[in-house]
């Protein structure tokens, strides 16, 4: 799998765009979001899933990766393809998909293209717990200077805690030392408490 895609952008429409790096052009199909955020750059780094079928293989590109998390989350529901999921994110910012289904706000959902009742209430009934358990802070994109503490947290999300107990535990690792730790130590510390 890719993580990302960082290169020259030789093309861009509202569907797709064209990266080039390392001498390979990438056709990424895009949300109106991400067509959103790339302004008029020259260079670009998009967050990558790739969509694998038996007779293709399909690059979907995000502007950061709370975008990617959430379009994966909502493929995972059944019924909602690729190709639905970035219509949802075409049709309405990504911070107004996440209220809709954490507020159970059916009408919201079912303004999108695509998306009728049934797949409305399917959204909200799988991914309402999901999306209240990540948190409002799951769209934002991790800090670029990264501290320890904002490693250590990141990775035990990752490994499934809750944020609010793991920067709780993280918090309370970081004062009970008097030397600075280490992402590792922070993490041990952490696992030892959760």
């Amino acid at each position: 799998m890719y993580a990302y895609i960082d290169g020259r952008l030789t093309f861009k429409c509202p569907a797709y765009v064209i990266i080039e790096t390392g001498g390979i052009g990438y056709h990424i199909h895009i949300s109106l979001n991400t067509y959103s955020a790339l302004k008029d750059q020259e260079r670009c780094k998009l967050y990558i899933w790739l969509s694998v079928k038996e007779d293709s293989h399909t690059l979907y590109g995000f502007a950061d990766e709370g975008e990617r998390r959430l379009f994966l989350h909502l493929i995972s529901v059944n019924g909602i393809g690729p190709n639905t999921g970035r219509m949802m994110l075409s049709s309405i910012t990504p911070t107004e998909i996440q209220e809709a289904i954490i507020k159970g706000d059916i009408d919201q959902i079912k303004r999108i293209k695509g998306i009728g009742p049934k797949s409305a209430q399917r959204l909200i009934i799988e991914l309402q717990d999901k999306l209240r358990k990540d948190g409002p802070d799951t769209l934002i994109s991790a800090p670029k200077n990264n501290t320890s503490k904002d490693e250590a947290l990141s990775a035990l999300v990752m490994l499934g805690f809750v944020k609010n107990a793991a920067e709780k535990v993280v918090d309370s690792a970081i004062r009970s030392s008097v030397n600075p730790l280490t992402v590792e130590e922070i993490i041990k510390i952490a696992l030892k408490s959760l």
